[in-house]
């Protein structure tokens, strides 16, 4: 069976973007492995879930490998660079950041991965990383040489569609406050027009794990945020379809649904 490789920035990125079709992928009885390219140290923990001396870190890694597990990953594995924090922060200086790492020496370290779970098909973002955050920018260049590297031809890059995410949101009368953590990406420059995209997932079966997944980071997102707090029906509106455009197509014509990504 073809194996699924999703490529994500930070702990919890891959429960929102990726995660039904992980979640699909895996019940299809495909491989699914997760590679995550920090260990999420410039997050904000929520007050009191740190035990006594434990490094934010240390933490997520737990909550990534639980969120994998959920999600049908056979395995899990980080790229061992540390956060880069969001554009323009000091912490984009740090030399051992994603965000300064040399493209080429980290896509052969994703590319040796992608040769040894000999991947079928890459999963990365698109070409500004969601909503701009360098290290989701670095997913994407990256993710696109190292599958040069390994020879895997079906790439595909998460997105959102624009038009789809904010009918969703006028629908259900609801969005994330200005201000919120939780409201980062969701400004008008998110995702791409739905236009350029190429294939849209139903992961309505999925939206169980999917959710449980993201629960599992407890460390950034309790029950009183949005993604928790809104009702299995919100939930579903808003996260039910996961979209992927294909590298350099300018114009997808629009999403065509899939149940699977090709490759798969």
């Amino acid at each position: 069976m073809p194996v699924l490789v999703c490529f994500h920035a930070h702990p919890d990125d891959e429960a929102l973007s990726t995660g039904g079709l992980m979640r699909r992928a895996a019940d299809a009885g495909h491989e699914v492995v997760l590679v995550t390219a920090t260990r999420g140290e410039q997050g904000e923990p929520k007050p009191g879930v740190l035990l006594e001396g434990q490094e934010l870190w240390e933490r997520r890694v737990e909550e990534t490998k639980v969120a994998a597990e959920i999600l049908g990953c056979v395995s899990n594995e980080f790229l061992g660079y540390e956060d880069s924090g969001m554009m323009g922060e000091p912490t984009n200086d740090n030399p051992t950041c994603f965000w300064r790492a040399d493209h080429d020496e980290a896509a052969h370290r994703l590319a040796s991965i992608l040769e040894r779970v000999r991947a079928d098909v890459l999963t990365i973002y698109d070409d500004h990383g969601l909503y701009g955050h360098p290290d989701h920018i670095q997913v994407h260049r990256v993710g696109l040489r190292a599958a040069e590297i390994a020879g895997v031809s079906h790439v595909f890059e998460a997105t959102v569609s624009r038009e789809d995410a904010m009918a969703a949101f006028e629908e259900m009368d609801m969005s994330p406050e200005e201000g919120d953590p939780d409201a980062d990406g969701f400004g008008d420059d998110f995702g791409m027009p739905r236009a350029r995209i190429r294939y849209r997932v139903p992961v309505g079966d999925a939206l169980g794990p999917k959710r449980a997944a993201v629960r599992a980071h407890a460390s950034q997102i309790s029950e009183d945020d949005f993604f928790l707090s809104m009702s299995d029906e919100a939930f579903g509106r808003i996260f039910g379809y996961e979209f992927y455009a294909v590298p350099g197509d300018g114009d997808g014509g629009g999403p065509v649904d899939v149940d699977l990504l090709p490759g798969l």
